[in-house]
């Protein structure tokens, strides 16, 4: 996989050739600050066709603005939490990079994600515009991060993504940092997900069956992703236990 970082989704038109001046002049020391979107939109399109038959998937987060406090990122450093939600407009430039690589056939598996929850209804939309019947789910609105991992905000993305698409197929939650300790994300999205759904259950808004709830709720948390990247599991399979109440449970 690759992960790609950006305030908004460059799209501007441009060729190799257009590009190979904006590079030569940024290596000779010319200004280019002009020309860096471009530029930016012709990599962007590069890495992507460029992967795109090689069973690679890649993860594109976007809106957010680093180190806006200055003197406190002279006095510690980059990346030291002096970020913040970004409010640039999304869709028309998501669309149209999305559009021009599956124009070329050239649009690999992707997840998307916000970090504004503004842009929850259109990061969602966006990702059910490109789907297609090769691969289940192939474009992904990914799970809520940053800012937004915690309960308000994950169930803000679960409930933007069954509003209008598919919950069964999504790949859950994502773990970007190498802190141990950063696992333990993915049990509370697991309750979060778990009390969402048992709430509505509850509320006769989904059926009260175990066997179908629960079998989406182990897609969400395992299945989908193993399957979106193409993970073959260690060995034998191994067998569900029985927990303290006696009840089947994952191993």
């Amino acid at each position: 996989m690759s992960d790609h970082g950006l305030a908004h989704c460059y799209s501007d038109p441009c060729s190799e050739r257009e590009a190979a001046v904006i590079f030569n002049a940024a290596r000779s020391g010319k200004p280019v600050s002009s020309a860096q979107q471009t530029l930016c939109s012709f990599l962007n399109a590069f890495l992507r066709t460029a992967r795109c038959g090689k069973g690679l998937d890649q993860a594109v987060a976007s809106r957010r603005t680093r180190s806006v406090n200055s003197r406190k990122t002279r006095e510690l450093g980059s990346d030291t939490g002096f970020d913040c939600m970004g409010d640039w407009p999304q869709a028309k430039g998501l669309c149209a990079y999305l559009d021009l690589l599956e124009r070329e056939n050239a649009l690999p598996r992707m997840i998307l994600y916000n970090v504004n929850p503004a842009d929850n209804y259109v990061f969602a939309t966006v990702a059910g515009s490109f789907q297609n019947a090769q691969c289940p789910g192939k474009i992904q609105y990914g799970s809520a991060w940053w800012f937004l991992d915690q309960k308000d905000g994950i169930e803000r993305q679960l409930n933007a993504l069954s509003n209008t698409g598919l919950l069964s197929r999504f790949v859950g939650m994502v773990t970007d940092s190498r802190s141990f300790m950063s696992f333990a994300r993915h049990e509370y999205f697991r309750r979060v997900l778990c009390n969402l759904l048992g709430t509505e259950m509850e509320n006769g808004e989904l059926p009260n069956e175990l066997d179908l709830i629960g079998g989406m709720v182990r897609s969400i948390c395992f299945e989908n992703s193993r399957q979106f990247l193409s993970l073959e599991l260690p060995g034998p399979t191994a067998q569900p236990t029985k927990n303290s109440a006696g009840d089947e449970g994952l191993p």
